[in-house]
């Protein structure tokens, strides 16, 4: 399980060019790959390909994106305070776009941050309707839906 989604994060930052050096996503990739390593040596052993192993890692990946997205939020609200280097918004879009939206959608309450900035919120916007269509394209190709 853990060289299965090794492999599956790895290709992921080797396709898409900017996951490569967006800190946040090798956060969460770190966090995946961790918890299943965790699982594999607690109790839970499964085929490389199989459908468990795919659910996993989907709900892993999922809890780490959201949570490290929030963390992203937090981490740029901060800096935009003291003045300091702020993360890039096209690494918080990307966050948004691989399934942190929920956790961006949060961040944005929760630290007061980028709500009121228009052409973020509709870039936030695109990036969710893009996840979307993404996730009916790759269901429909494989005849899921």
């Amino acid at each position: 399980m853990v060289i299965t989604f090794t492999t599956v994060l790895l290709g992921l930052a080797a396709l898409i060019y900017p996951l490569r050096r967006n800190v946040f996503y090798l956060l969460s990739s770190g966090m995946v790959i961790g918890a299943a390593w965790w699982l594999e040596q607690c109790c839970f052993t499964t085929s490389l390909f199989s459908f468990k192993t795919l659910l996993l890692f989907v709900v892993f990946h999922l809890v780490a994106v959201n949570f490290s997205t929030f963390v992203a939020y937090g981490v740029d609200k901060r800096a935009a305070q003291r003045g300091a280097w702020r993360v890039r918004e096209a690494d918080l879009h990307i966050l948004e776009f691989i399934g942190g939206w929920m956790g961006a959608w949060v961040g944005q309450k929760f630290f007061h941050h980028k709500t009121a900035k228009k052409s973020f919120q509709n870039m936030y916007k695109l990036m969710i309707v893009m996840e979307f269509v993404a996730v009916y394209v790759i269901l429909n190709y494989l005849n899921l839906i």
